[in-house]
Protein backbone atom coordinates (compact mmCIF):
# COMPACT_ATOMS: atom_id res chain seq x y z
CA UNK A 1 0.00 0.00 0.00
CA UNK A 2 1.25 3.48 -0.83
CA UNK A 3 2.25 5.74 2.06
CA UNK A 4 -0.77 7.67 3.36
CA UNK A 5 0.97 9.11 6.41
CA UNK A 6 0.76 12.64 4.99
CA UNK A 7 -3.02 12.65 5.42
CA UNK A 8 -3.87 14.72 8.51
CA UNK A 9 -4.82 13.05 11.78
CA UNK A 10 -8.36 14.48 11.61
CA UNK A 11 -8.86 13.35 8.01
CA UNK A 12 -12.52 12.47 7.37
CA UNK A 13 -13.22 9.11 5.74
CA UNK A 14 -16.60 8.76 4.08
CA UNK A 15 -18.70 7.36 1.27
CA UNK A 16 -21.24 9.06 -0.95
CA UNK A 17 -24.64 8.39 -2.54
CA UNK A 18 -27.45 10.36 -4.20
CA UNK A 19 -31.16 10.28 -3.48
CA UNK A 20 -32.59 9.20 -6.84
CA UNK A 21 -29.86 6.60 -7.25
CA UNK A 22 -30.62 4.69 -4.05
CA UNK A 23 -33.84 5.71 -2.30
CA UNK A 24 -36.63 4.23 -4.39
CA UNK A 25 -40.07 4.91 -2.90
CA UNK A 26 -40.66 7.44 -5.64
CA UNK A 27 -44.38 7.83 -4.98
CA UNK A 28 -44.46 7.42 -1.18
CA UNK A 29 -45.14 9.93 1.58
CA UNK A 30 -45.94 12.81 -0.72
CA UNK A 31 -42.90 12.76 -2.98
CA UNK A 32 -43.63 14.19 -6.44
CA UNK A 33 -41.95 13.15 -9.71
CA UNK A 34 -38.56 14.62 -10.50
CA UNK A 35 -37.07 15.26 -13.92
CA UNK A 36 -35.22 11.97 -13.53
CA UNK A 37 -38.47 10.08 -13.01
CA UNK A 38 -39.70 11.60 -16.25
CA UNK A 39 -36.43 11.01 -18.11
CA UNK A 40 -35.97 7.41 -16.99
CA UNK A 41 -39.55 6.54 -17.93
CA UNK A 42 -39.05 7.95 -21.43
CA UNK A 43 -38.31 5.06 -23.81
CA UNK A 44 -34.75 4.97 -25.08
CA UNK A 45 -33.25 7.33 -22.53
CA UNK A 46 -31.84 4.81 -20.02
CA UNK A 47 -30.10 1.51 -20.72
CA UNK A 48 -32.44 -1.48 -20.53
CA UNK A 49 -35.34 0.81 -19.68
CA UNK A 50 -34.17 0.96 -16.05
CA UNK A 51 -35.63 3.51 -13.63
CA UNK A 52 -35.01 4.60 -10.07
CA UNK A 53 -38.46 3.50 -8.93
CA UNK A 54 -37.00 0.98 -6.46
CA UNK A 55 -33.23 1.42 -6.83
CA UNK A 56 -31.61 0.17 -3.59
CA UNK A 57 -34.81 0.65 -1.56
CA UNK A 58 -32.73 2.74 0.83
CA UNK A 59 -35.87 4.63 1.90
CA UNK A 60 -36.99 1.47 3.71
CA UNK A 61 -33.54 0.12 4.61
CA UNK A 62 -31.84 2.99 6.39
CA UNK A 63 -31.03 1.02 9.59
CA UNK A 64 -29.35 -1.76 7.63
CA UNK A 65 -27.40 0.67 5.48
CA UNK A 66 -26.18 2.68 8.46
CA UNK A 67 -25.08 -0.56 10.12
CA UNK A 68 -23.02 -1.30 7.00
CA UNK A 69 -21.48 2.17 7.19
CA UNK A 70 -20.44 1.26 10.72
CA UNK A 71 -18.90 -1.98 9.45
CA UNK A 72 -16.79 0.09 7.05
CA UNK A 73 -15.73 2.42 9.87
CA UNK A 74 -16.96 5.56 8.09
CA UNK A 75 -16.55 8.90 9.82
CA UNK A 76 -19.07 10.61 7.54
CA UNK A 77 -21.79 9.91 5.01
CA UNK A 78 -22.45 12.16 2.04
CA UNK A 79 -26.03 11.83 0.81
CA UNK A 80 -28.39 14.07 -1.10
CA UNK A 81 -31.76 15.41 -0.06
CA UNK A 82 -34.51 14.98 -2.63
CA UNK A 83 -36.09 18.34 -3.39
CA UNK A 84 -39.32 16.64 -4.64
CA UNK A 85 -39.73 14.93 -1.26
CA UNK A 86 -39.42 18.16 0.69
CA UNK A 87 -41.16 20.66 -1.60
CA UNK A 88 -42.97 18.60 -4.23
CA UNK A 89 -43.97 21.59 -6.36
CA UNK A 90 -40.54 23.19 -6.29
CA UNK A 91 -41.84 26.05 -4.18
CA UNK A 92 -44.88 26.44 -1.99
CA UNK A 93 -46.01 23.98 0.69
CA UNK A 94 -43.51 21.83 2.55
CA UNK A 95 -44.17 18.09 2.58
CA UNK A 96 -43.75 17.18 6.24
CA UNK A 97 -43.41 13.38 5.77
CA UNK A 98 -40.67 13.87 3.20
CA UNK A 99 -38.71 16.22 5.42
CA UNK A 100 -39.22 13.84 8.35
CA UNK A 101 -37.34 11.11 6.45
CA UNK A 102 -34.18 13.21 6.43
CA UNK A 103 -34.77 14.19 10.04
CA UNK A 104 -34.77 10.50 11.01
CA UNK A 105 -31.78 9.77 8.77
CA UNK A 106 -29.82 12.59 10.43
CA UNK A 107 -30.60 11.37 13.93
CA UNK A 108 -29.76 7.77 13.03
CA UNK A 109 -26.40 8.76 11.57
CA UNK A 110 -25.49 10.84 14.61
CA UNK A 111 -26.52 8.01 16.94
CA UNK A 112 -24.13 5.75 15.01
CA UNK A 113 -21.31 8.27 15.34
CA UNK A 114 -21.36 9.16 11.63
CA UNK A 115 -21.30 12.80 10.54
CA UNK A 116 -24.02 13.71 8.00
CA UNK A 117 -22.79 15.60 4.91
CA UNK A 118 -25.94 16.39 2.91
CA UNK A 119 -26.05 17.81 -0.60
CA UNK A 120 -29.14 19.86 -1.34
CA UNK A 121 -29.28 19.19 -5.08
CA UNK A 122 -28.08 16.10 -6.90
CA UNK A 123 -30.01 16.55 -10.16
CA UNK A 124 -33.56 15.61 -9.08
CA UNK A 125 -35.40 18.84 -9.87
CA UNK A 126 -39.14 18.55 -9.16
CA UNK A 127 -40.89 18.03 -12.48
CA UNK A 128 -43.38 20.72 -11.50
CA UNK A 129 -40.51 23.22 -11.42
CA UNK A 130 -39.24 21.96 -14.77
CA UNK A 131 -42.70 22.55 -16.16
CA UNK A 132 -42.29 26.21 -15.17
CA UNK A 133 -39.06 26.45 -17.12
CA UNK A 134 -36.48 24.63 -14.99
CA UNK A 135 -32.92 25.84 -14.52
CA UNK A 136 -32.87 28.08 -17.60
CA UNK A 137 -35.26 30.34 -15.66
CA UNK A 138 -34.35 32.57 -12.72
CA UNK A 139 -37.38 31.44 -10.77
CA UNK A 140 -35.80 28.02 -10.24
CA UNK A 141 -32.76 29.60 -8.54
CA UNK A 142 -35.09 31.56 -6.27
CA UNK A 143 -37.15 28.49 -5.42
CA UNK A 144 -33.93 26.60 -4.67
CA UNK A 145 -33.00 29.26 -2.15
CA UNK A 146 -36.37 28.82 -0.47
CA UNK A 147 -35.96 25.05 -0.40
CA UNK A 148 -32.48 25.43 1.12
CA UNK A 149 -33.93 27.64 3.83
CA UNK A 150 -36.58 25.06 4.72
CA UNK A 151 -34.06 22.22 4.99
CA UNK A 152 -31.48 24.24 6.90
CA UNK A 153 -34.08 25.47 9.39
CA UNK A 154 -35.23 21.89 9.99
CA UNK A 155 -31.85 20.17 10.21
CA UNK A 156 -29.31 22.91 10.87
CA UNK A 157 -29.36 22.34 14.63
CA UNK A 158 -27.67 18.96 14.00
CA UNK A 159 -26.06 19.23 10.57
CA UNK A 160 -23.06 21.52 10.23
CA UNK A 161 -21.56 20.45 6.88
CA UNK A 162 -23.53 21.28 3.75
CA UNK A 163 -23.06 21.12 -0.01
CA UNK A 164 -25.36 23.19 -2.18
CA UNK A 165 -25.00 21.58 -5.62
CA UNK A 166 -23.49 18.40 -6.98
CA UNK A 167 -21.80 18.63 -10.37
CA UNK A 168 -23.67 21.52 -11.98
CA UNK A 169 -21.65 20.75 -15.12
CA UNK A 170 -23.71 17.59 -15.59
CA UNK A 171 -27.00 19.36 -14.95
CA UNK A 172 -26.13 22.05 -17.50
CA UNK A 173 -23.94 20.60 -20.21
CA UNK A 174 -25.05 16.95 -20.20
CA UNK A 175 -28.69 17.68 -19.34
CA UNK A 176 -29.30 20.77 -21.49
CA UNK A 177 -26.64 20.67 -24.24
CA UNK A 178 -25.85 17.00 -24.90
CA UNK A 179 -29.29 15.67 -23.96
CA UNK A 180 -27.88 12.56 -22.28
CA UNK A 181 -29.26 13.36 -18.84
CA UNK A 182 -32.46 14.87 -17.56
CA UNK A 183 -34.17 16.98 -18.76
CA UNK A 184 -32.72 15.79 -22.07
CA UNK A 185 -32.38 19.08 -23.98
CA UNK A 186 -29.91 19.95 -26.73
CA UNK A 187 -29.93 23.74 -26.64
CA UNK A 188 -26.80 25.81 -25.99
CA UNK A 189 -28.84 28.82 -24.88
CA UNK A 190 -30.78 26.76 -22.36
CA UNK A 191 -27.56 25.11 -21.19
CA UNK A 192 -25.70 28.37 -20.56
CA UNK A 193 -28.69 29.93 -18.83
CA UNK A 194 -29.08 26.79 -16.72
CA UNK A 195 -25.43 26.97 -15.69
CA UNK A 196 -25.87 30.57 -14.62
CA UNK A 197 -29.02 29.96 -12.60
CA UNK A 198 -27.48 26.91 -10.95
CA UNK A 199 -24.67 29.18 -9.77
CA UNK A 200 -27.17 31.80 -8.64
CA UNK A 201 -29.18 29.15 -6.81
CA UNK A 202 -25.99 28.03 -5.11
CA UNK A 203 -25.33 31.55 -3.87
CA UNK A 204 -28.89 31.98 -2.63
CA UNK A 205 -28.66 28.63 -0.84
CA UNK A 206 -25.44 29.72 0.88
CA UNK A 207 -27.27 32.79 2.16
CA UNK A 208 -30.21 30.68 3.35
CA UNK A 209 -28.05 28.15 5.19
CA UNK A 210 -26.01 30.86 6.89
CA UNK A 211 -29.18 32.64 7.97
CA UNK A 212 -30.39 29.42 9.59
CA UNK A 213 -27.02 28.50 11.10
CA UNK A 214 -24.24 31.14 11.03
CA UNK A 215 -21.70 28.49 12.04
CA UNK A 216 -22.52 26.13 9.18
CA UNK A 217 -19.66 24.89 7.00
CA UNK A 218 -20.77 25.21 3.39
CA UNK A 219 -19.28 24.06 0.10
CA UNK A 220 -20.14 23.22 -3.48
CA UNK A 221 -19.20 20.06 -5.39
CA UNK A 222 -17.74 20.23 -8.90
CA UNK A 223 -16.58 17.38 -11.10
CA UNK A 224 -13.22 18.42 -12.48
CA UNK A 225 -10.81 16.86 -14.97
CA UNK A 226 -7.35 17.81 -16.18
CA UNK A 227 -7.55 18.61 -19.90
CA UNK A 228 -4.40 17.75 -21.85
CA UNK A 229 -3.83 18.10 -25.60
CA UNK A 230 -3.64 14.83 -27.49
CA UNK A 231 -0.76 16.13 -29.66
CA UNK A 232 1.49 19.16 -29.90
CA UNK A 233 -0.59 20.49 -32.80
CA UNK A 234 -1.68 24.06 -32.19
CA UNK A 235 -5.31 23.15 -32.86
CA UNK A 236 -5.27 20.43 -30.20
CA UNK A 237 -3.57 22.69 -27.67
CA UNK A 238 -6.20 25.37 -28.25
CA UNK A 239 -8.93 22.72 -27.95
CA UNK A 240 -7.52 21.61 -24.59
CA UNK A 241 -7.73 25.21 -23.33
CA UNK A 242 -11.38 25.35 -24.45
CA UNK A 243 -12.09 21.99 -22.83
CA UNK A 244 -10.56 23.23 -19.60
CA UNK A 245 -12.80 26.28 -19.77
CA UNK A 246 -15.87 24.14 -20.36
CA UNK A 247 -15.00 21.54 -17.73
CA UNK A 248 -13.16 23.48 -15.03
CA UNK A 249 -12.86 27.26 -15.31
CA UNK A 250 -16.56 27.90 -16.05
CA UNK A 251 -17.40 26.25 -12.73
CA UNK A 252 -14.51 27.50 -10.59
CA UNK A 253 -14.06 31.11 -11.69
CA UNK A 254 -17.50 32.51 -10.77
CA UNK A 255 -17.63 30.98 -7.28
CA UNK A 256 -14.19 32.44 -6.58
CA UNK A 257 -15.18 35.97 -7.55
CA UNK A 258 -13.61 36.01 -11.00
CA UNK A 259 -16.82 36.17 -13.01
CA UNK A 260 -17.27 33.99 -16.08
CA UNK A 261 -14.23 33.32 -18.31
CA UNK A 262 -14.54 35.62 -21.29
CA UNK A 263 -13.12 33.14 -23.80
CA UNK A 264 -15.96 30.77 -22.99
CA UNK A 265 -18.62 33.49 -23.01
CA UNK A 266 -17.43 34.36 -26.53
CA UNK A 267 -17.38 30.71 -27.58
CA UNK A 268 -20.90 29.96 -26.35
CA UNK A 269 -22.30 33.17 -27.83
CA UNK A 270 -25.07 33.36 -25.23
CA UNK A 271 -25.78 36.47 -23.17
CA UNK A 272 -25.69 35.73 -19.45
CA UNK A 273 -28.80 37.01 -17.62
CA UNK A 274 -26.73 38.85 -14.99
CA UNK A 275 -28.50 41.30 -12.68
CA UNK A 276 -26.92 43.74 -10.27
CA UNK A 277 -25.51 41.91 -7.27
CA UNK A 278 -25.72 38.43 -8.82
CA UNK A 279 -21.99 37.88 -9.19
CA UNK A 280 -21.43 38.78 -5.55
CA UNK A 281 -24.16 36.31 -4.56
CA UNK A 282 -22.56 33.59 -6.67
CA UNK A 283 -19.16 34.30 -5.10
CA UNK A 284 -20.37 34.01 -1.51
CA UNK A 285 -17.44 32.90 0.66
CA UNK A 286 -17.25 29.14 1.11
CA UNK A 287 -15.82 27.01 3.87
CA UNK A 288 -14.72 24.19 1.60
CA UNK A 289 -14.57 23.06 -2.00
CA UNK A 290 -15.70 19.63 -3.13
CA UNK A 291 -13.81 17.88 -5.94
CA UNK A 292 -15.29 14.92 -7.76
CA UNK A 293 -12.72 13.15 -9.91
CA UNK A 294 -12.94 10.10 -12.14
CA UNK A 295 -10.65 10.56 -15.18
CA UNK A 296 -8.57 13.02 -17.18
CA UNK A 297 -9.54 14.38 -20.58
CA UNK A 298 -7.07 13.93 -23.45
CA UNK A 299 -8.32 16.44 -26.00
CA UNK A 300 -8.25 16.88 -29.76
CA UNK A 301 -9.75 19.67 -31.83
CA UNK A 302 -13.29 19.01 -33.06
CA UNK A 303 -14.33 22.07 -35.07
CA UNK A 304 -17.76 20.68 -36.04
CA UNK A 305 -18.69 19.30 -32.62
CA UNK A 306 -20.71 20.80 -29.83
CA UNK A 307 -19.12 23.51 -27.73
CA UNK A 308 -16.31 23.53 -26.68
CA UNK A 309 -15.41 22.15 -30.14
CA UNK A 310 -13.18 19.55 -28.53
CA UNK A 311 -13.35 15.79 -28.27
CA UNK A 312 -11.86 13.24 -25.93
CA UNK A 313 -9.21 10.93 -27.38
CA UNK A 314 -8.92 7.39 -26.06
CA UNK A 315 -5.28 6.48 -25.58
CA UNK A 316 -4.28 2.90 -26.44
CA UNK A 317 -2.88 0.54 -23.86
CA UNK A 318 -4.15 2.25 -20.72
CA UNK A 319 -6.28 0.68 -18.00
CA UNK A 320 -9.96 1.52 -18.21
CA UNK A 321 -12.97 0.97 -15.99
CA UNK A 322 -16.27 -0.52 -17.12
CA UNK A 323 -17.34 3.07 -17.95
CA UNK A 324 -14.44 3.15 -20.45
CA UNK A 325 -12.79 5.81 -18.29
CA UNK A 326 -9.00 5.89 -18.05
CA UNK A 327 -7.51 5.00 -14.67
CA UNK A 328 -5.22 7.96 -13.97
CA UNK A 329 -4.56 8.69 -10.32
CA UNK A 330 -2.09 11.49 -11.08
CA UNK A 331 -5.00 13.58 -12.36
CA UNK A 332 -6.48 13.76 -8.88
CA UNK A 333 -3.20 15.01 -7.44
CA UNK A 334 -3.02 17.65 -10.19
CA UNK A 335 -6.53 18.92 -9.50
CA UNK A 336 -6.12 19.12 -5.73
CA UNK A 337 -2.93 21.12 -6.10
CA UNK A 338 -4.48 23.34 -8.78
CA UNK A 339 -7.55 24.38 -6.79
CA UNK A 340 -5.27 25.10 -3.84
CA UNK A 341 -2.66 27.12 -5.70
CA UNK A 342 -4.72 28.74 -8.47
CA UNK A 343 -7.98 29.36 -6.60
CA UNK A 344 -6.74 29.56 -3.03
CA UNK A 345 -9.03 26.84 -1.67
CA UNK A 346 -8.49 26.70 2.08
CA UNK A 347 -10.21 23.36 2.70
CA UNK A 348 -10.89 20.65 0.15
CA UNK A 349 -12.79 17.39 0.18
CA UNK A 350 -12.65 14.70 -2.46
CA UNK A 351 -16.41 14.34 -2.49
CA UNK A 352 -16.54 11.54 -5.07
CA UNK A 353 -13.98 9.17 -6.50
CA UNK A 354 -14.56 5.61 -7.60
CA UNK A 355 -14.69 3.04 -10.36
CA UNK A 356 -17.16 0.69 -12.01
CA UNK A 357 -16.30 -2.92 -12.79
CA UNK A 358 -18.48 -5.95 -13.69
CA UNK A 359 -18.63 -7.49 -10.23
CA UNK A 360 -19.90 -10.98 -9.61
CA UNK A 361 -20.79 -12.82 -6.43
CA UNK A 362 -18.53 -15.84 -6.05
CA UNK A 363 -19.55 -19.36 -4.96
CA UNK A 364 -18.54 -18.41 -1.42
CA UNK A 365 -20.93 -15.46 -1.46
CA UNK A 366 -18.11 -12.93 -1.58
CA UNK A 367 -17.41 -10.22 -4.16
CA UNK A 368 -13.73 -10.04 -5.06
CA UNK A 369 -12.89 -6.82 -6.93
CA UNK A 370 -9.10 -6.37 -7.08
CA UNK A 371 -9.30 -3.76 -9.83
CA UNK A 372 -11.44 -1.48 -7.66
CA UNK A 373 -9.12 -2.03 -4.72
CA UNK A 374 -6.16 -1.00 -6.84
CA UNK A 375 -8.05 2.07 -8.10
CA UNK A 376 -8.89 3.07 -4.53
CA UNK A 377 -5.33 2.68 -3.31
CA UNK A 378 -3.84 4.58 -6.26
CA UNK A 379 -6.17 7.52 -5.83
CA UNK A 380 -5.70 7.69 -2.08
CA UNK A 381 -1.95 7.75 -2.73
CA UNK A 382 -2.56 10.67 -5.07
CA UNK A 383 -4.40 12.43 -2.24
CA UNK A 384 -1.42 11.94 0.06
CA UNK A 385 0.98 13.31 -2.58
CA UNK A 386 -1.23 16.38 -2.99
CA UNK A 387 -1.17 16.97 0.76
CA UNK A 388 2.63 16.80 0.71
CA UNK A 389 2.54 19.50 -1.97
CA UNK A 390 0.41 21.74 0.24
CA UNK A 391 -3.16 20.93 -0.75
CA UNK A 392 -5.43 21.42 2.30
CA UNK A 393 -7.27 18.13 1.85
CA UNK A 394 -9.58 17.37 4.76
CA UNK A 395 -11.38 14.20 3.68
CA UNK A 396 -12.25 11.62 1.05
CA UNK A 397 -15.68 10.20 0.13
CA UNK A 398 -15.62 7.03 -1.94
CA UNK A 399 -18.19 6.71 -4.70
CA UNK A 400 -20.25 4.86 -3.96
CA UNK A 401 -21.42 3.31 -0.74
CA UNK A 402 -23.79 1.03 -2.66
CA UNK A 403 -24.18 -0.21 -6.19
CA UNK A 404 -27.02 1.90 -7.52
CA UNK A 405 -29.00 3.34 -10.41
CA UNK A 406 -26.20 4.85 -12.49
CA UNK A 407 -28.28 7.44 -14.35
CA UNK A 408 -28.50 6.79 -18.11
CA UNK A 409 -26.41 3.62 -17.69
CA UNK A 410 -29.11 2.01 -15.54
CA UNK A 411 -28.07 -0.79 -13.20
CA UNK A 412 -25.36 -2.30 -15.37
CA UNK A 413 -22.48 -0.19 -14.00
CA UNK A 414 -21.53 -1.00 -10.42
CA UNK A 415 -19.51 1.52 -8.40
CA UNK A 416 -20.33 0.35 -4.88
CA UNK A 417 -18.11 -0.65 -2.02
CA UNK A 418 -21.16 -2.75 -1.19
CA UNK A 419 -22.74 -5.09 -3.74
CA UNK A 420 -26.51 -4.94 -4.13
CA UNK A 421 -28.45 -7.86 -5.55
CA UNK A 422 -31.32 -5.85 -6.95
CA UNK A 423 -34.02 -8.56 -7.06
CA UNK A 424 -33.50 -9.42 -3.37
CA UNK A 425 -31.84 -6.18 -2.15
CA UNK A 426 -29.21 -8.28 -0.40
CA UNK A 427 -26.12 -6.26 0.50
CA UNK A 428 -22.61 -7.75 0.48
CA UNK A 429 -19.49 -5.79 1.38
CA UNK A 430 -17.03 -6.22 -1.49
CA UNK A 431 -13.31 -6.80 -1.14
CA UNK A 432 -12.80 -3.10 -1.89
CA UNK A 433 -15.13 -2.18 0.96
CA UNK A 434 -13.14 -4.34 3.36
CA UNK A 435 -9.90 -2.86 2.07
CA UNK A 436 -11.29 0.63 2.60
CA UNK A 437 -12.27 -0.32 6.15
CA UNK A 438 -8.73 -1.56 6.80
CA UNK A 439 -7.26 1.70 5.47
CA UNK A 440 -9.58 3.72 7.72
CA UNK A 441 -8.72 1.62 10.76
CA UNK A 442 -4.99 1.95 10.10
CA UNK A 443 -5.28 5.74 9.77
CA UNK A 444 -7.28 6.06 12.99
CA UNK A 445 -4.74 3.91 14.79
CA UNK A 446 -1.85 6.02 13.48
CA UNK A 447 -3.65 9.21 14.52
CA UNK A 448 -4.17 7.89 18.05
CA UNK A 449 -0.49 6.96 18.36
CA UNK A 450 0.51 10.46 17.22
CA UNK A 451 -1.83 12.20 19.63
Amino acid sequence: MNDLSALPADFIWGAATAAYQIEGAVDEDGRSPSIWDTFSHTPGKVADGDTGDVACDHYHRVPEDISLMGDLGLDAYRFSIAWPRVMPQGGGPVNAPGLAFYDRLTDSLLEAGITPFPTLYHWDLPQAQQDRGGWPERETAERFGEYASVVAEALGDRIHDWATLNEPLCSSWIGHLEGKMAPGLTDITAAVRASYHLHLGHGLAVQAIRAANPNARIGIVNNLSPCEPATDREADQAAAIRADGHTNRWWLDPIHGRGYPQDMVDLYGVDLPIRTGDLDTIAAPLDWLGVNYYFRNVIADDPTGLPPRAKQVYLPGVRRTAMDWEVYGDGLEQLLVRVSEEYGAQRIFVTENGSAYPDTVGPDGQVDDPERQAYLEEHLAACARAVRRGAPLAGYFAWSLLDNFEWAYGYDKRFGLIHVDYPTQKRTIKGSGRRYADIITAHHRRARRAA
